[in-house]
């Protein structure tokens, strides 16, 4: 390849200026060289009006393939560039292989190839994972997945074309592998549940990145950060990060309270019973006013009935659903039916009960005392004493 290139030019040379004729590879090389350094500057500049021709279109993936092609080209250059200059080395009596050049232009190549395509998979993963106007919404954890997935088949796929290219029987690696597979199966039990555990997490989608999750069993609780192949990293509600294997998600229940529809007010409110006969009519205002709440969902149930004869009050359910799922806007919202719902019981006149106990003794009536105090006579006589 090399003679074929340069080898006319170098004749050309050398019988016009004999007196260089001992420096033919010298000049080859310097030739070499300065044809790269054009070549790349050449390159930089054509592959930069074409990236702005075609980013005022919009992003698209031709702009998105050269982008992620473009230092790898650009490395291709000199790749090839070094690996002439071994072959003239190894033609003028330097020792050095005359198989190297060429090995150095295959194993570069793989190598760029599988770089270029490891970065066009990751600007393909931040494209689909950043929001943008008018793009449909991709989940997070299904790009994450194909990303990884897709990388590991191009690093495998590079690897077994380098030890191909190496003159290594990729058959014997692979009926090695089939073999010592087992072995690496007993010694990394943990690690291949945990493997296996991540896989079942992206396939069946219990939660994705970004969900608070609850696991009862393990007092797991937070939002999920990043679902890796082993571990999954979870960030607590104070802000402590998790680290929680896999395979622990295949043996417990996940509870997704990201994934509710609604958020549910449970309360019983209790009132005296000297104002059993205002009941009904409190109950009835309370479950008019929830009727009447714009925030309050009356698709689903809604339960305000008398539920219970407590031990010092009469105690009604209120049983309802908001609109929203958002913590903080349904705290304000389960204030404002709270609030209201007070507000209807003293608009009737009565009272929330309190704790109270009434004793009886037996034997008939209890004697009257022989003196009566006034409450400030009890507390003087007690000071006095």
């Amino acid at each position: 390849m090399v003679e074929q290139l340069l080898d006319p030019v170098l004749a050309s040379v050398a019988g016009r200026w004999p007196e260089l004729s001992d420096y033919v590879w010298q000049i080859a090389a310097g030739v070499i060289l300065i044809m790269a350094w054009l070549l790349t500057v050449g390159f930089n500049w054509l592959t930069e009006r074409m990236i702005t021709h075609m980013s005022q279109r919009g992003p698209v993936w031709d702009e998105m393939f050269l982008r992620a092609i473009r230092p790898p080209l650009r490395l291709l250059i000199w790749v090839v560039g070094l690996s002439l200059l071994l072959d003239i080395f190894s033609r003028n009596g330097l020792s050095i292989s005359t198989r190297l050049g060429s090995d150095v232009r295959r194993f570069g190549a793989i190598l760029i190839v599988a770089w270029g395509l490891l970065r066009f998979i990751g600007m393909g993963e931040q494209y689909f994972t950043t929001q943008a106007k008018g793009r449909k919404r991709v989940d997070r954890t299904t790009v994450d997945v194909l990303a990884k997935l897709t990388r590991l088949v191009v690093v495998v796929v590079a690897g077994l074309t380098l030890l191909q290219s190496a003159g290594v029987s990729i058959s014997g690696i692979l009926a090695f592998g089939g073999i010592g597979g087992i072995a690496v199966g007993f010694a990394a039990k943990d690690l291949l549940a945990n493997f296996f555990g991540g896989l079942m997490v992206y396939m069946d989608r219990p939660f994705s990145v970004g969900e608070w999750i609850r696991v009862p069993d393990k007092s797991i609780e937070g939002t999920v950060e990043a679902i890796g192949w082993r571990l999954t990293r979870i960030r607590t509600f104070d802000q402590r990060p998790l680290y929680v294997p896999n395979a622990t998600f295949a043996n417990v229940a996940v509870e997704n309270p990201s994934r509710m529809r609604n958020r549910r007010i449970y309360e019983h409110i209790g009132v005296r019973y000297d104002d059993a006969a205002k009941v009904k009519g409190i109950i009835d205002d309370v479950r008019a006013m929830l009727q009447a709440h714009a925030d309050i969902d009356t698709r689903q149930t809604l339960i305000v009935h008398l539920n219970r004869f407590g031990p010092s009050s009469l105690d009604f359910m209120v049983y309802t659903f908001t609109k929203t799922t958002q913590w903080v806007k349904y705290h304000a919202i389960k204030e404002d039916v709270m609030l209201k719902i007070a507000a209807i019981i003293f608009r009737h006149g009565a009272e929330f009960a309190l704790p109270t106990q009434t004793l009886r003794f037996g034997g008939g009536e209890a004697p009257e005392p022989e003196v009566a105090f006034e409450p400030q006579e009890a507390i003087d006589v007690i000071r006095n004493n």
